[in-house]
């Protein structure tokens, strides 16, 4: 059974005593944030909670395997957009965060170990935890004193066992066959919204927590004990599961809402104002009820899928979420079908794309239903002019084989010129900003498509658009 933290000594002899000291250095060292902390896996989580770490005065050493991006963030640069990243890694480079190759060495000089590795889904929805593997035994190499691992990636429900387990079976004396030194495992899920992740990590809604000794309790409440928010402390996999259920709630507002929204389209109802008179009720609340084109990113539907593979290995029906999922799936299809019914023949049609990303705030483009629309437009023989504040540079060039015509423009206007329809995929704030008459000229047919519900439709009207959006009358029609 693992030490509390503040157990007395044994009379029986010194191993305890021995102990106790070691433990009572190890929490001096996190008191003073002399401890060093390794964040393994520099990617859309691992680098903004390296940096939010370093800001509260932690010496953080942050570690991938892949060299170009460790030489990207040596020379102080983000691998990907996100407000405020880069200035944060800037000011904080070699002042408190170090960006480092070599796990082997993070781990020795480390007390405390945060996992953000990716958990990449297979075809059966199930998470792939080979590189979480891949890290436990990496940790169990390195044990040279007492190590908290703290799994931030999301993960399914009793990961933080096999790591406990994975460590253990690997981190043995030659002679003795036993581990020699000390450790915990912790969960502590990610509640991260990409587009605005620092402020997730300097004002979360709550921190959660998933311990079992006292140990790991107490360096977790040192870590996050200044953050103004409340800290739940629970079970290893009731922490696991926490992150789990919330995106898949969250995913299932947002099917709710979209769901709605195409019985408004078939009544006259305008879903914009359904979704405001629901969420007044505080039990619904006003977030995640934005009807449009679907959700995407690389959370909401892998771990989606991956909560519904789990119910089924415990025999658990979630047949409630599959369906989720279906909605989301049909989204693009049934925005793409506005845009056939509007423009009746897609083939040889110019068509401008406004946002790629899967959400404002990111560069990130993984299960973007943007680019799904895209591609089935291009599929269909359109000709696509796309622009994207931050995703272009990470977009490859050509469009798929056989399919229409892909051009990326520096500009909305560009974009627009020419076009037969503009189609609104991402509800960048910049958009709404725009020189709508402008655009109105440079446009050879002004028919727009509002996959996000960005822009007002009697507006829109006014300025000479035929204006078409999700789950809302056409303007004068309400």
């Amino acid at each position: 059974m693992l030490q509390p933290v503040s157990a007395p000594v044994s009379p029986e002899g010194p191993v305890l005593q021995a102990a106790a000291d070691t433990w009572g250095s190890v929490m001096e060292q996190i008191r003073s944030k002399q401890a060093r902390i390794a964040v393994v896996g520099m990617g859309h989580v691992g680098l903004p909670t390296a940096l939010g770490l370093a800001a509260q005065g932690w010496r953080v050493f942050g570690v991938d395997s892949y060299l170009p991006l460790i030489s990207l963030l040596q020379a102080g640069k983000a691998p990907f957009y996100e407000l405020g990243l880069e200035g944060l890694l800037l000011e904080y480079l070699g002042k408190g965060f170090f960006p480092l190759d070599n796990l082997n060495q993070a781990i020795r000089e480390a007390t405390v170990v945060f996992l953000c590795v990716g958990t990449p889904q297979k075809s059966s929805g199930e998470a792939d935890l080979s590189q979480v593997e891949t890290a436990a035994r990496a940790i169990a190499q390195n044990l040279n004193g007492y190590k908290l691992i703290i799994e931030k990636s999301t993960v399914p429900a009793i990961t933080a066992q096999w790591i406990d387990r994975t460590i253990r079976r690997f981190a043995r004396n030659e002679q003795q066959g036993k581990v020699t030194v000390d450790f915990d495992v912790a969960s502590n899920p990610e509640f991260l919204q990409e587009g605005v992740a620092l402020q997730s990590i300097r004002q979360p809604d709550r921190v959660v927590c998933g311990v079992d000794s006292e140990r790991a309790r107490a360096i977790l409440e040192e870590i996050y004990g200044s953050l103004r928010c409340p800290l739940l402390i629970t079970g290893l996999s009731t922490a696991e599961i926490i992150k789990h259920a919330a995106n898949s709630f969250l995913s299932m507002k947002i099917s709710f809402i979209n769901m709605v929204a195409d019985l408004c389209d078939s009544i006259g109802a305008d879903v914009s104002q359904v979704a405001e008179g629901i969420g007044m009720d505080p039990r619904i609340g006003r977030r995640f009820l934005q009807a449009g084109i679907g959700f995407g990113g690389y959370c909401f539907p892998k771990d989606l899928r991956a909560f519904i593979f789990l119910a089924q290995e415990y025999g658990v029906d979630f047949s409630l979420l599959k369906e989720v999922e279906a909605i989301n799936q049909r989204r693009v299809e049934l925005f793409v079908k506005k845009v056939r019914s509007a423009l009746w023949v897609l083939r040889d049609k110019t068509i401008a794309a406004l946002g790629l990303a899967f959400k404002p705030g990111t560069d990130d483009t993984r299960e973007s239903p943007s680019l799904r629309v895209v591609n089935a437009l291009l599929q269909e023989g359109a000709t696509l002019r796309a622009h994207d504040p931050k995703a272009m540079p990470l977009l490859p060039k050509a469009p798929p084989p056989g399919a229409g015509h892909l051009t990326y423009c520096d500009s909305p206007y560009a974009a627009a010129a020419g076009a037969q329809a503009l189609l609104i995929l991402t509800d960048w704030p910049d958009y709404r900003r725009l020189d709508w008459q402008r655009i109105h000229r440079e446009m050879d047919l002004p028919l727009l498509v509002d996959g996000r519900n960005l822009l007002d439709p009697e507006t829109m009207s006014r300025l000479g658009f035929e204006y078409i959006s999700v789950g809302r009358p056409k303007a004068g029609a309400r």
